[in-house]
């Protein structure tokens, strides 16, 4: 990983809604950003185009280097569902993911949204470190409880995925 000083020298990461010619360079961000789950090129296509207002781009000297992929749910138009957060190494220790997650609830179309819920496994630090701090900067906090479990859902081949929700308390306050 570089060291953060060197990304200084970068120009900083511009952030933009995703369009259908992005889905190939989305696919090779998640590929090259292990241990993330590989969707096919095909779903990645499918969410810059049909999920695009919800998702967001980084890119930086117009490189792809950070990606999130997220929906309103369908039965809850309050709640902003996280499917995937994608940052290439190389754009790491910018903030990058708070940033793009931030983008994408300041939207208009996210104007209604109070939660934001996303997936987790137990050993993704990565994602953990990530959600607490947007949780923090929100002011406040992270509701955990297993959602599909490693038994139940996907027959011992997967972890557990934990629902993690973070109740956006300020906007939760205005919508009352």
């Amino acid at each position: 990983m570089q060291h953060p000083a060197k990304n200084m020298r970068l120009p900083r990461p511009v952030l933009r809604t995703p369009c259908a010619k992005d889905g190939a360079e989305i696919w090779k961000l998640v590929r090259d950003c292990q241990p993330l789950d590989e969707n096919s090129m095909y779903c990645n296509l499918l969410q810059c185009d049909h999920f695009a207002q919800t998702c967001v781009l980084a890119e930086q000297s117009g490189e792809v280097v950070g990606w999130i992929s997220a929906y309103i749910m369908p039965n809850e138009p309050d709640t902003l569902f996280v499917w995937q957060v994608a940052v290439a190494e190389k754009a790491r220790g910018l903030g990058l993911g708070s940033k793009m997650l931030q983008s994408i609830v300041d939207r208009p179309l996210c104007e209604d949204v109070t939660k934001l819920q996303t997936t987790i496994t137990a050993d993704n630090e990565a994602s953990w470190a990530l959600f607490g701090k947007f949780a923090k900067s929100q002011d406040c906090k992270l509701a955990i409880q297993p959602y599909y479990t490693q038994s139940k859902h996907f027959q011992d081949r997967h972890d557990t995925e934990n629902l993690v929700t973070i109740r956006l308390t300020e906007r939760a306050a205005l919508a009352a």
